[in-house]
């Protein structure tokens, strides 16, 4: 029998710290939400090491055997499927609706987010698209129309969630994709026209991002209305210092920082480990984009460049908008902190994705 190639040790051992610590940040958020009501912390903990620790580990150990090439042939049906089941959120009994976002799916005990699978599968289909065509990826016919219909469907079933924070995410990758695949400069600067043209219409008509850019703009302005999260989080951050105040010794988790284990868990972490510990954090996103983006260059493959190329980015831009957002240098996102904010969904399914990256890494050209 062939010897099967190792993964790329690296790229595992940076995702296995990112997790260990992610998890126990968890936990010592997870206590700010004992204080509201001491009768969630067992089933937050549980959904998150069992459903998205758990479960998640088991199938990226699957996803990570699997040759990455078997994903290209069920890639278009894979899309469909999870567009499909975003598309259900809406439908009333199915669907759940919280904070005025329809964006989860119940089944029965248990609520799924459909788009954090669709992120994923939109991935695999455009790289499908973009390797099969090839050179002909600069031209209008097979690049960038086909980038427009897809992300323009993708865009209509998530905004109207509204889920605008994971739409720009995903967005972000797909153009990186493109760009990569041969997408030529001008047609990426008439993406990024639109884009702002887009965003200008949403800041219109959505009061609410409107007010995300004026409490970034002014975060004094309405200190104890929608200002009110990011100055918690600034005074959780400075709280925590050079060294921080100790691991479960945050006090701005209790009663203070609004979702600790959600989008404000970079602050309740910043506060325990300080400086030190933000560093750390920092060097290990930058450490898994540096190594991901080495993976994808050296594939042996173009979809699986491709891939590889659009997880990384997906994972990376999404937890560094978390972390800007907290230090106020951007508009608060509500995006939730990749590996370290609740989520049994998010965790399961970025954790399946990098299972894809770590076989990708198994075909090197330099193995």
């Amino acid at each position: 029998m062939p010897r099967v190639p190792k993964i790329d040790r690296p790229i595992l051992l940076i995702v296995v710290f990112l997790v260990v610590i992610g998890f126990f940040i968890f936990l010592s958020a997870s206590l700010g939400i004992t204080a509201r009501d001491s009768g969630r912390f067992s089933s937050l903990v549980l959904n998150q090491l069992l459903f998205g620790l758990v479960l998640g580990g088991i199938f990226a150990f699957i996803t990570s055997k699997i040759k990455f090439t078997f994903w290209r042939q069920y890639a278009f049906w894979l899309f469909i499927i999870s567009l499909f089941l975003t598309i259900l959120v809406f439908i009333p009994g199915l669907g759940l609706e919280a904070g005025g976002a329809k964006r989860w799916l119940l089944l029965g005990p248990l609520s799924f987010q459909p788009s954090e699978l669709l992120k994923i599968t939109t991935i695999l289909y455009m790289a499908t698209w973009f390797s099969g065509v090839k050179n002909k990826v600069e031209t209008l016919k097979y690049g960038l129309i086909p980038l427009g219909i897809v992300a323009g469907v993708v865009g209509i079933v998530l905004l109207l969630q509204p889920d605008t924070d994971t739409y720009v995410v995903l967005v972000s990758a797909l153009v990186s994709m493109y760009f990569v695949a041969g997408g030529k400069w001008k047609h990426i600067l008439s993406i990024v026209g639109i884009g702002l043209i887009c965003l200008a219409l949403l800041l219109t008509f959505r009061p609410y991002l409107k007010d995300r850019l004026l409490t970034f703009l002014d975060p004094t302005s309405d200190a104890l209305g929608s200002g009110y999260q990011i100055q918690q989080s600034l005074i959780a951050i400075g709280s925590g210092g050079f060294h921080g105040r100790g691991f479960g010794q945050s006090l701005q988790k209790f009663n203070f920082l609004p979702e600790p284990i959600g989008d404000s868990i970079f602050a309740v972490y910043a506060e325990e480990f300080g400086f030190l510990g933000t560093l750390l954090l920092l060097a290990l996103f930058v450490a898994f984009l540096w190594r991901g983006l080495k993976i994808a260059a050296n594939s042996t493959d173009l979809f699986g460049g491709l891939v590889a190329i659009g997880i990384v980015i997906l994972i990376t831009v999404q937890s560094f908008t978390n972390i800007m957002a907290m230090l106020g240098l951007i508009p608060l996102s509500g995006l939730p902190l990749i590996f370290v904010s609740h989520g049994g969904s998010a965790l399961f399914v970025t954790l399946s994705s990098v299972g894809i990256l770590f076989n990708i890494s198994r075909y090197q050209k330099n193995s």
